[in-house]
């Protein structure tokens, strides 16, 4: 891709199996440039947590891509990760990087609210995301317009990732105003999901 384009960030499927997951993780991890990779498991299965976490830090960390987990900030140390991503924004981000130090990476989901993407920065985000982008049928269906995105590149330094419901047209119209996408659903539930991913992304080649 090319260097001014925006880096790739992979979400986990909400439920995995241990016994197939990781090679296909590893295919995608090898056939794309991935800057980062989020655990964001549905289950609050301890142990279950505990051994997914330990199978993909290998396979990110094989390939000196950070590996972040969604919401278990007590997580990061235990399984030697890199960092946490917040879905609630910006009310801990203060505390734990008190608690993880400045070397842990913290990322918070901000909706679709720049408001709330500008408080978690101040409170110490290394990165903020703002979705769905895409259509959907969660919650009210409101999406993360393209000029909050507009707005952030223009005003704020601070990484901006958008996430939720890509699709190629969606790639291509907000590449110039963002810096990471982050890419799970869209290609976890495809056959093949290396060429979902390769497909999604390009309008970024």
């Amino acid at each position: 891709m090319d260097a001014d384009s925006p880096q790739l960030y992979l979400i986990t499927p909400p439920v995995i199996d241990l016994a197939s997951f990781p090679d296909t993780l590893a295919r995608v991890l090898d056939a794309e440039d991935i800057a980062c990779l989020r655990l964001a498991l549905a289950t609050r299965d301890e142990d279950l947590i505990l051994r997914t976490g330990d199978a993909l830090r290998e396979i990110a960390h094989a390939r000196d891509i950070p590996l972040v987990i969604a919401d278990h900030a007590l997580m990061v140390e235990r399984l030697g990760l890199d960092g946490v991503h917040l879905a609630d924004g910006q009310p801990r981000i203060r505390k734990l990087r008190e608690t993880l130090g400045a070397d842990a990476i913290i990322g918070a989901f901000c909706g679709t609210l720049r408001h709330d993407g500008m408080n978690a920065g101040e409170a110490g985000a290394d990165y903020v995301s703002f979705g769905p982008v895409g259509e959907n049928s969660l919650g009210d269906g409101e999406r993360a317009a393209r000029e909050v995105f507009e707005w952030w590149s223009e005003i704020v330094e601070l990484p901006v990732v958008a996430e939720g419901a890509l699709t190629r047209d969606l790639v291509a119209n907000f590449a110039p105003v963002v810096d990471f996408f982050a890419i799970g659903e869209e290609i976890w539930g495809q056959e093949d999901p290396r060429a979902a991913l390769s497909d999604l992304i390009a309008p970024l080649r």
